[in-house]
């Protein structure tokens, strides 16, 4: 059985995998304080309430963009599983040839979004990644990663507009009735969900005349749900993409296991 983490600025979204099959997953908050010790007790807890084995796990697979981090999971895959992770990185066989100027440079979430992209949907394709931060990667039909778009997510967007004024409220952030409010937090609502509907929309449009094809536009990430169906060019919603996306990475990496 194999354990994928995927691990974000905000959270740590961990997933097991027997065989294909996605058993269980799970999600955390990012906390760069924490020790290996408390990782490993807070994993082996949500192991415990879902009835899966610890001893179970003979594979890891990571993909991290929070490096201070990355000692403590080493630490808590070999400590609480006996395994040695594989994490992911842009030396990492994947099935994309990386065009990134800086290849190092290249977050391993946004190249596992798009080798899970192109594996389950085929190519040319774009992924919208709505974390903390949104991204936009592109792969074209020769199975080139040709690069993105990084723009502030909308969860940071919101907290700028309420830490930066006096008299605006916090508002829960979904679809509102109307685009025209009639109030303060409805003008709110609706300036946060259009608006950031209109970027990804902007976004995706230029991307879409830059590549020259009709890409299929897919989207993940925790926000996902709640801003994609406002957004005319995304076709599909994975919530599982990144998962998927570790697993099948980790299987083009070890011999011992028939590719899919």
């Amino acid at each position: 059985m194999l354990l994928v983490i995927d691990a974000g600025n905000s959270n740590l979204t961990l997933g097991v995998f027997g065989g294909t099959e996605l058993l269980a997953q799970w999600r955390l908050l990012t906390d760069r304080d924490k020790s290996a010790e408390q990782y490993g007790l807070e994993i082996r807890e949500l192991f415990e309430r879902d009835s899966i084995e610890v001893k179970s796990i003979d594979s890891i697979a990571i993909a991290s963009v929070i490096p201070q981090l990355d000692e403590a999971f080493v630490q808590t895959a070999l400590n609480d599983f006996g395994v040695k992770p594989l994490f992911i990185d842009h030396t990492t066989k994947t099935g994309l040839k990386l065009l990134y100027d800086t290849p190092s440079e290249l977050g391993a979430d946004r190249i596992v979004d798009a080798a899970a992209a192109l594996a389950k949907y085929g190519a040319p394709c774009i992924v919208v990644d709505f974390g903390t931060a949104t991204t936009f990667n592109a792969v074209n039909a020769a199975h080139e990663y040709l690069g993105g778009v990084i723009a502030p997510g909308l969860k940071i967007s919101a907290e700028a507009l309420f830490s930066r004024t006096a008299k605006l409220p916090r508002v829960e952030i979904k679809r509102p009735e109307k685009v025209i409010a009639t109030s303060t937090s409805g003008a709110m609502k609706s300036g946060l969900y259009h608006g950031y509907a209109g970027l990804v929309d902007g976004i995706l449009e230029k991307m879409i005349a830059e590549m020259g094809s009709r890409p299929r536009v897919i989207a993940t990430g925790g926000l996902a749900p709640v801003i994609a169906g406002a957004c005319k060019y995304i076709e599909k919603i994975d919530e599982t993409l990144t998962l998927d996306g570790l697993r099948l990475i980790y299987e083009r990496n070890n011999p011992q296991i028939t590719q899919i």
